[in-house]
């Protein structure tokens, strides 16, 4: 007989792993009965506390007037860098 072999412990952890398994299954089935798997819908008004508020518009965009030099300049670069293209 096999059993011969198995020390009580063995035998007293596969009982423990055996009951885990039924109370965990047992837990998924009572929570998929309930419908708590479905997507949690946060009410639009509510904001988490730990964040910054968040800004309602864009920042306004910023622009540089370039001299003549300048714009030759980034339009030599701008050739270099696409090769002629």
């Amino acid at each position: 007989m096999p059993d011969e072999h198995v020390s009580i412990l063995q035998s007293l952890g596969v009982v423990i792993l055996a009951l885990a398994a039924a109370i965990w299954v047992f837990g998924l089935v009572s929570l998929a009965r309930r419908g708590h798997f479905g997507v949690v819908v946060w009410p639009t008004g509510r904001t988490l506390r730990a964040l910054p508020r968040q800004r309602e518009s864009a920042p306004q965009l910023e622009s540089v007037e370039l001299s003549a030099a300048e714009r030759d300049a980034f339009a030599g670069l701008v050739r270099q860098l696409s090769n002629g293209r």
